[in-house]
């Protein structure tokens, strides 16, 4: 159990939407609101990706760029299932806070646009591109990389080889990588 992870997962996620909630009760300085907005969603972010995926979920992703300049996206995800490395709880507050945020990030947006504070939009910008990069990446590792998606595409296209652009790799702690090679 990681009740210390589950309560960062959804700490920095609850605090970024609260706070932009309820910033103008609280101060006056738009500057202030965003910037620690901003913060709690970057903390958010790289607490997400790098610990409590990993713990709740043993689900990890991340970019690399080779030499060539190319970008490599590697999915990874134990062998062992994911309920032995943590609970179903832990499983169910892990999921339902990484795709109940981006839609109310999403709201935001649409409200934001709508009542014409364009000032907030850039934030509002960035809190739906932090949320959905995180879901995106957890995604691939759930369904095993781009495995699984390459199998669908070439069943509906009827191509052979679409995996042959994936690299699979395991690891010395149990884990498979799955890469996912493009270009940016």
């Amino acid at each position: 159990r990681h009740p210390l992870a589950t309560f960062f997962h959804l700490f920095f996620r609850v605090s970024a939407i609260v706070t932009y909630l309820f910033c103008d009760w609280f101060s006056n300085s738009f500057v202030a609101c965003f910037v620690t907005i901003l913060l709690l969603l970057s903390f958010d972010f790289w607490s997400v990706k790098n610990v409590t995926g990993r713990l709740l979920v043993g689900l990890r992703w991340w970019n690399q760029i080779d030499e060539d300049g190319k970008s490599h996206w590697v999915f990874e995800a134990k062998r062992v299932p994911a309920i032995a490395a943590s609970t179903e709880a832990e499983a169910q507050i892990f999921w339902l806070g990484l795709i109940i945020c981006p839609v109310i990030w999403t709201m935001f947006f649409f409200s934001t646009l709508f009542s014409l504070k364009l000032k907030w939009l850039a934030l509002v910008i960035a809190g739906i591109s932090l949320q959905t990069a995180n879901l995106y990446g957890y995604i691939h590792c759930k369904l095993g990389g781009q495995k699984t998606t390459s199998r669908v595409i070439s069943r509906l296209l009827g191509t052979a080889d679409v995996s042959k652009r994936q690299s699979r790799r395991f690891s010395e702690d149990g884990t498979e990588e799955h890469g996912k090679t493009g270009t940016r």
